[in-house]
């Protein structure tokens, strides 16, 4: 079955290939820069290059969408579509336009993750108190269409320049709590060799910066991108993490599987952030072949994001409900480290909350109450006098755990803030409550 499916990829990609370019070989197909420079930007070219035709009054909707939100998919990732049946095609869905894109409803926000005011400094986000998203290009291989920053999408297809990219490196000098540095775009890996080089050393010359993460696409989309000299720039980088994007099981092609063997085996940590789409992998048996598949080729799961509300995505979004019916169905049912965190990330900048179904059926004064994946209900007997024998709780004088080479103190922010014996916070209450505003007016009264 995989061998048959290997050959219809391979004759697709061949007929593609000679309709772009009659002369062309299977060496240009693999050449990253042959695909960007043949990346399928308009209906016609889509047309002759699948066999799909579209009827007047669907290629003018078609058209009006592609006038917002523009068209662009590599011919790699367009070879993966299923021409028969492609109105349900989970790779057709993700990289061509939709005129339900052009639906704007009242929930909708341009840049629903508040990145735009949570940006210090151009191309920097920062909104955890130690880590933060860098922005070092706008331009990616492919317009998927349920990028979270559609906002953006062909808008400025440029690299920002030494100058501009040196301003996001000062700030992030100038803030000693940054240890965790998240590289973005656009795409990261659309960065020459040597420009991105120049950016991550700049970074590592940070002392208080330990860690860097690149957030990409391009092993989906274009994986011939991970070129061997590619993976040796990166080898010098060490700690380097990279996060993927894969959201679908036919997404992990031999192509695919090859690129991300070249970033494991070059001791490169690999994790995955899935996003949660409707008709594309809305369904506990898709999702658990496509964690299946991502650990077997060494990615750990790390997030299935809830569909943000940017514009364009309503479509795409499904309940809450969903996402909590898919957990069920893998926590208890696969392995630990296959099962992704399921988060929602909060619109207005709150960030990324956590969502899973209830484990702890009631809670007493010492015991808990659970419940386990198969519906067992099993009790916790928690200790009767606890006493924390190698804490005394004064952490400023603390001597034992504490005592730790480069264990900084911190300032605490919401739930922490109250578990912590190092502030004197005691409530945390919302500024403007009803109940605060009468406080004020009696004052001002």
């Amino acid at each position: 079955m995989i061998g048959d499916r290997m050959t219809i990829y391979n004759k697709r990609q061949k007929a593609i290939a000679e309709k772009i370019d009659t002369e062309t070989s299977l060496s240009n197909w693999k050449d990253y820069k042959w695909q960007l420079r043949n990346v399928i930007k308009d209906i016609d070219t889509f047309e002759i290059l699948t066999g799909i035709k579209f009827g007047k009054k669907e290629r003018r909707q078609i058209e009006k969408t592609i006038a917002k939100f523009p068209l662009s998919i590599t011919p790699y990732y367009l070879s993966l579509i299923d021409t028969n049946e492609y109105q349900t095609d989970p790779i057709f869905k993700q990289s061509f336009p939709d005129p339900q894109e052009l639906i704007v409803t009242k929930y909708d926000i341009k840049d629903p993750l508040a990145e735009d005011k949570d940006s210090p400094v151009p191309g920097i986000t920062h909104r955890y108190p130690d880590r933060l998203l860098f922005l070092i290009s706008n331009i990616c291989s492919m317009y998927c269409r349920h990028c979270t920053r559609k906002r953006k999408v062909g808008d400025v297809d440029s690299i920002p320049s030494k100058s501009e990219i040196m301003k996001g490196i000062r700030y992030i000098k100038d803030t000693p709590a940054v240890r965790d540095v998240l590289l973005s775009g656009g795409d990261p890996f659309m960065l020459s060799d040597g420009y991105l080089d120049w950016i991550l050393t700049e970074l590592q010359k940070i002392p208080h910066v330990e860690v860097i993460r690149i957030g990409t696409r391009i092993p989906a989309v274009l994986p011939y991108r991970i070129t061997n000299d590619l993976v040796e720039m990166l080898k010098k980088h060490h700690p380097i993490w990279v996060n993927t994007q894969f959201n679908h099981p036919r997404e992990l092609t031999a192509s695919a599987k090859e690129s991300i063997k070249k970033l494991a085996d070059a001791g490169i940590p690999l994790g995955n952030q899935s996003v949660l789409l409707a008709g594309v992998n809305d369904c506990p048996r898709i999702m658990k072949t496509l964690l299946h598949t991502l650990v077997q080729n060494r990615i750990r799961p790390y997030y299935l994001y809830q569909c943000d509300l940017s514009e364009g995505l309503n479509h795409f979004r499904t309940p809450v409900g969903k996402g909590i019916e898919i957990m069920e169905h893998l926590i208890g049912h696969t392995s630990g480290f296959a099962v992704p965190r399921y988060v929602v990330d909060a619109p207005g900048g709150g960030g990324k909350i956590p969502v899973m179904p209830h484990y702890i059926v009631s809670w007493g004064t010492n015991k808990v109450v659970l419940r386990n994946y198969e519906g067992v209900i099993t009790s916790y007997k928690e200790p009767d006098s606890y006493q924390e024998y190698f804490c005394d709780r004064n952490c400023k004088e603390c001597d034992l755990q504490l005592n730790l080479e480069g264990a900084d103190e911190f300032n605490a922010v919401g739930i922490a803030k109250l578990l912590s014996d190092f502030d004197k916070t005691i409530t945390l209450t919302p500024k403007e409550t009803e109940r605060i505003v009468r406080r004020n007016d009696k004052k001002e009264g």
